[in-house]
């Protein structure tokens, strides 16, 4: 592994401590468990300016289809979760509603909303509340964000107004890309009160200090893909692969990123029951010398073909594909085992974008700084999708 990315890594080992204390929720269902789990392992912070005591380890419920993973994860006493409209044909809002409809009221529930307009986005959140069977949501997110112009006066309008009926008790903004500016466009925006950012191991070395901003400023930080694109299930005929599974590298990422104390919470994906047990142990877990090992490990097996969405290659194709979503869409696919996710997605490009074919061109322009192998990637991604 080059020096840089080494000290990249060994660097994350002089953050601070996490800021936690075991303490319990809220009352309500789930209280008996909460109070039989509050020696074994939960940890709390407090989400910004919200005043939302939520667990270290939340639940990204993007990709879960078994109702039984979230209820499990509830009566454990994990206490936040997320969805989003568009999640699984807009089917998952309805699933995690049903699942949590008992304790409604003792969790942290949220959704986005991928609009454009402020009508559209409100027309979004009734449907979302009618799905969720609740009438407010905690957290409302403007989702998949890149840049400050995106995060429009219409947009703000609605949000105004759904906070002033009581539909929503915060917003947020969630981002993949242009991170930094959507970073500085949440703080200086009395609005919003969240930002959900795409942080881990392998993110920018200067997103920390964005981060750190937003903390200070009052703003709540969940992060996600925390798993740096899961690559938990996915190429399983490679001994490395195997290897760094069994061995713990996702456990070791997600307890990278819990260790800094400006990310008040994370929202991993979770399917099944031994990823939600995993996870959960994370969250008491010290992050050590064998941790960083692994994440050393797993950065040369992903190196090639993790995006890390750094914007770096923004714009520099020629033929307008954007490169970092279209990787993105691939790791659904690879990375989380989720093919249909990452084909919605890419067939919601535009079909000038869409219809491009690497394979067409004898040399690819894009160059990327981290040693991603951006042809090979798009062409595969093609070769799903397309």
């Amino acid at each position: 592994m080059n020096s840089s990315r080494r000290n990249f890594l060994a660097a994350g080992l002089a953050l601070p401590a996490a800021a936690s204390a075991t303490r319990l929720p809220a009352p309500g269902p789930a209280a008996a468990s909460n109070l039989a789990l509050q020696d074994s392992g939960l940890r709390f912070r407090v989400l910004g300016k919200t005043g939302l005591k939520v667990t270290r380890v939340a639940f990204g419920c993007m990709i879960t289809s078994d109702a039984s993973v979230i209820e499990r994860a509830a009566d454990m006493g994990i206490n936040y979760f997320d969805t989003a409209r568009s999640y699984q044909g807009g089917q998952n809002e309805r699933m995690v509603g049903a699942a949590l409809k008992s304790r409604r009221k003792s969790l942290v529930l949220s959704t986005k909303t991928g609009a454009r307009t402020g009508a559209e986005a409100l027309e979004h959140l009734e449907t979302s509340l009618r799905e969720l069977g609740t009438d407010w949501v905690d957290i409302w997110y403007l989702h998949a964000r890149s840049s400050a112009s995106q995060l429009t006066g219409d947009l703000m309008e609605a949000i105004t107004k759904a906070k002033k009926a009581g539909k929503i008790r915060f917003a947020g903004v969630s981002t993949h890309s242009g991170q930094e500016e959507i970073i500085k466009a949440v703080v200086q925006n009395p609005l919003l009160d969240v930002v959900l950012v795409s942080y881990n191991f392998t993110t920018a070395p200067t997103l920390p200090g964005a981060i750190a901003e937003a903390a200070k400023a009052g703003k709540g930080v969940v992060g996600m893909k925390v798993m740096a694109g899961g690559f938990r299930r996915t190429r399983p005929g490679s001994d490395a692969y195997n290897k760094l599974r069994r061995e713990g590298a996702m456990v070791a990422a997600l307890k990278w990123v819990l260790r800094n104390e400006n990310v008040h919470t994370t929202i991993p994906s979770m399917t099944d029951m031994d990823q939600l047990e995993e996870n959960f142990r994370a969250m008491t877990s010290d992050y050590g010398a064998a941790d960083e090992k692994l994440l050393a490990e797993q950065l040369r097996y992903i190196g090639p073909l993790y995006c890390r969405m750094c914007g770096g290659c923004e714009g520099t194709c020629p033929r307008g594909v954007p490169v970092a979503d279209v990787l993105r869409f691939l790791a659904y696919a690879e990375g989380y085992g989720q093919f249909a996710l990452g084909r919605q997605h890419f067939q919601e490009l535009p079909p000038e974008v869409a219809d491009v074919r690497c394979a067409d061109c004898e040399t690819c322009a894009v160059q990327c700084r981290n040693g991603v192998r951006v042809a090979e990637r798009l062409i595969r991604a093609q070769e799903l999708f397309a």
